[in-house]
């Protein structure tokens, strides 16, 4: 069964083909065209289709929609971008120019008809009618960074970002306009499933208005027969991406959980993107081989599913990523030595014709380590570029005591005592950057019950001694505030924290001689646990009842007059997408990903899809919070 990342590729691949099915063996000769994207675009197609894969396809020029092109005759144009007045403009304007011979326009979102009247009259203007083979509109409006996650924005993701949608002077068309744009995205998203889900919310929250816009738009299209896009739905054919049963969409709030953005994490994705800054799988990092005198630069690493180690270890705890790196070199290493070994045996140091024809017997042994040398040298690169990342990482861990403030705060969610008073390690100059003590204190003031006035102020006069910038406070103080007088909330994000037990220092790392030298770092073993997000996942799942989801909105499209009540007796859902409106994470990813390979079984496969409209990292959410808190703070006349 197809994921939701491969069925969007095939969706482009098709795209790429000029609107037809792909052929099943791949002509010799691919028809040769060029490929023109907006930047939303350029953000769906690179984490999905490399360079190399554009080339396959026949796509020689890819260039960005407003930047100067040339004209190119007698070669098809590929046009992928939104319907926006900047992008028509510009497209009108390439029809006046008459830079290309055909073209083929392919729309991230359906164009309104009256768009499509303007556009078509400039091409009768500049002549051009003939010339225009095809207009699609295409769902792909979302961004795949993995099988079973996806976000809504990459580049300008500031519009749908956790500040935009909670700032206190956004005007009523603003927030209509933010949430369209996120419904039109996930409805985009369930097209490219093939299903009809099934959605159930809070009350009284940003993830209703999605839910009420978004069932809307599911049933008009519907009950239109001639414009219905899920005539294939699974439950007819067999067509969608999850099995039968329909699966569910829980759409979440940020404002249900702000500790888990801030948390200071333990597994290798979620550190390469708080430390490292991961953005569509692709992170920089700063070359250490470079000549003395010369400027760094840094370098790209491109994380991708061909990446087999990555797969494999994304999920890990940091410290088992450190010792699989140095086993993967290790047996690199053996492999290496096995061909060296083998030419020095057949005595071919000189590696002449004639040593070659003197050696028939040995030649297969070597012609099968010979054959294997590419795998090799890609391993090689692999394994440098997953030590370069570590190191990186490893600097930063050591340099910010990374590790102490992720066992602090996970004894802290799990409500265990300190081994340190709060107050003493924000006051220790050496442990830990300004922005780390932050963190560590506003998840601290998010899990305790009560937390004395007095005691605040010390803590906030450790915090400003240490460089703080406090204006985030302000607006964490007014959301506790709202959180405490709706219990159902503040009942379901009940941190449990997994806490963490330190085993064994690195002894692998240490016999083996490794280049990571994890002085004064602990090994640290988290304790599986579920996060606000799962439990609630798990209980929307489950139908079991339950005081925290009981008064969730259920909405069926599917029925003309549905309730917003779960039905009694409802069966449990195999497979959900859930959606964050306003930030998502990796640590929620990773913790969603556990969950459910727990819940697999010989003869029950269920899935989960995670989505948010955005990615961000702690820093970038500290930034919006102080953005917020600063509006408490100098409160301005609404615009």
């Amino acid at each position: 069964m197809l994921t939701l990342r491969e069925r969007q590729i095939n969706a482009i691949k098709q795209m790429l083909n000029l609107n037809s099915q792909q052929p099943k063996a791949l002509a010799a000769e691919p028809v040769w065209k060029i490929l023109i994207y907006d930047r939303v675009g350029q953000d769906i197609i690179s984490p999905i289709i490399s360079i190399k894969e554009l080339r396959e396809l026949g796509v020689t020029l890819h260039v960005q929609l407003h930047s100067d092109r040339d004209s190119i005759p007698d070669v098809p144009a590929i046009y992928f971008c939104l319907p926006t007045d900047e992008n028509l403009d510009r497209i009108q304007q390439d029809f006046s120019n008459g830079l290309y011979d055909v073209y083929h326009l392919n729309f991230l979102a359906p164009i309104t008809r009256s768009k499509i009247e303007n556009l078509a009259a400039a091409a009768l203007h500049a002549g051009c009618v003939a010339n225009i083979h095809r207009v699609y509109d295409q769902y792909v409006n979302f961004i795949s960074l993995e099988d079973d996650f996806f976000i809504l924005k990459h580049q300008q993701s500031d519009q749908l970002s956790y500040y935009a949608i909670n700032r206190a002077n956004t005007r009523d068309e603003e927030m209509e306009a933010l949430m369209d744009s996120i419904v039109d995205s996930l409805f985009a998203l369930f097209v490219t499933l093939g299903n009809v889900p099934i959605i159930r919310c809070p009350r009284n929250s940003a993830a209703e208005m999605v839910a009420r816009k978004l069932e809307k738009k599911l049933r008009e299209n519907l009950w239109d027969a001639r414009a219905n896009l899920f005539h294939m739905d699974a439950t007819q054919a067999g067509g969608g991406v999850f099995s039968f049963q329909r699966p569910v969409l829980l759409l979440l709030d940020r404002n249900m959980d702000l500790a888990t953005p801030l948390h200071h994490t333990w597994s290798y994705q979620a550190l390469v993107h708080d430390v490292l800054d991961l953005g569509l799988n692709l992170v920089y990092v700063e070359d250490e081989t470079a000549s003395a005198g010369a400027r760094k630069k840094p370098k790209a690493c491109d994380l991708d599913r061909n990446d087999r180690f990555w797969m494999t270890h994304k999920g890990s705890p940091f410290p088992t990523v450190a010792e699989a790196i140095q086993e993967e070199l290790e047996s690199y290493r053996n492999s290496e030595e096995e061909i060296k070994r083998l030419k020095t045996s057949m005595g071919i140091e000189g590696e002449s014709d004639i040593a070659f024809s003197l050696v028939n017997d040995t030649t297969a042994r070597l012609t099968n380590a010979v054959n294997s040398l590419p795998q090799l040298m890609e391993k090689k690169r692999l394994i440098d570029m997953h030590t370069k990342i570590a190191t990186a990482i490893l600097n930063f861990i050591k340099a910010r005591r990374l590790d102490s403030f992720f066992e602090i705060e996970e004894k802290v969610m799990s409500k265990q005592t300190l081994d340190r008073p709060l107050l003493d390690l924000l006051r220790d100059g050496e442990f830990g950057q300004a922005e780390d003590k932050l963190r560590l204190y506003i998840i601290y003031f998010i899990c305790a019950q009560q937390l004395p006035e007095s005691e605040q102020e010390r803590l906030k006069e450790a915090l400003q001694a240490a460089g703080c910038d406090l204006t985030a406070l302000a607006y964490v103080q007014r959301w506790k505030g709202i959180m405490n007088r709706s219990p159902s909330i503040s009942q379901a994000t009940q941190y449990e924290g997994g806490g963490t037990k330190t085993v064994s220092m690195f002894t692998k790392l240490v016999s083996q001689g490794s280049s990571f030298v994890m002085e004064g770092v602990k090994n640290l073993v988290v304790k599986r646990h579920n996060l606000p997000v799962t439990k609630i996942t798990e209980q929307v799942m489950e139908c079991r009842s339950n005081a925290e989801t009981d008064d969730y909105l259920y909405l069926d499209p599917k029925l003309l007059k549905g309730g917003d009540v779960l039905p009694k007796n409802r069966a449990p859902f195999q497979d959900a997408v859930v959606f964050m409106v306003g930030g998502g994470n990796y640590i929620e990813y990773q913790n969603l990903v556990d969950f459910i390979k727990q819940k697999q079984t010989s003869n029950v496969q269920r899935r989960i899809i995670y989505g948010a409209s955005t990615l961000t990292n702690a820093k970038q959410f500290l930034k919006e919070l102080s953005a917020l808190g600063g509006e408490i703070q100098s409160p301005t006349a609404t615009s």
